[in-house]
């Protein structure tokens, strides 16, 4: 698990020390697997540049329950993952982790060996569970290669645009 970590400048209000909310992006998946690791590329791509203060980004690969501490650490996580939710490669999902009850049977938030989704759910068990939003992309290949297919790699730049409207919102 790679982690960068940006400006968390402490502002003060009133000669008081505020710690900035902590925001985590955290781009999952498997690179062996081509678009299983769309989360992993992006998070590689918001590794080259600036967050606001109190934003870091870690690659989290498949690392599943090894997460847990990156997870309750944060107040806010944005997860970038390849969803199978049956529509076309390339189509884009969002949705917060508190809706994945109204997902359609058979939606998949994670075709890696622990899903996030459960890995989130444990985090509440033993610490907190940060407010999550999911932005998934549909994968058109899982055969071992370190490419995205061509369909899943002209979307990086439009999940990044989305990560950064997620940063924009409370």
């Amino acid at each position: 698990m790679k982690e960068t970590k940006t400006c968390s400048d402490n502002q003060t209000q009133g000669g008081e020390s505020i710690s900035p909310q902590k925001t985590v992006i955290l781009g999952i998946g498997n690179i062996l697997l081509s678009d299983e690791g769309i989360g992993v590329h992006v998070a590689y791509e918001l590794m080259k540049m600036e967050m606001p203060p109190g934003v870091s980004v870690v690659e989290g690969g498949t690392d599943g329950f090894r997460l847990v501490n990156v997870i309750t650490e944060a107040d806010r996580l944005i997860v970038v993952d390849a969803v199978r939710g049956g529509a076309e490669p390339g189509s884009i999902y969002r949705f917060d982790a508190n809706d994945i009850k109204s997902v359609p049977s058979g939606f998949m938030t994670s075709v890696h060996q622990i899903g996030i989704l459960e890995v989130i759910n444990l985090s509440g068990l033993i610490g907190k569970t940060p407010k999550t939003t999911v932005i998934g992309i549909e994968p058109k290949s899982l055969q071992m290669g370190l490419e995205l297919s061509p369909e899943i790699k002209s979307k990086v730049p439009r999940i990044i645009e989305l990560v950064f409207e997620e940063l924009k919102q409370p």
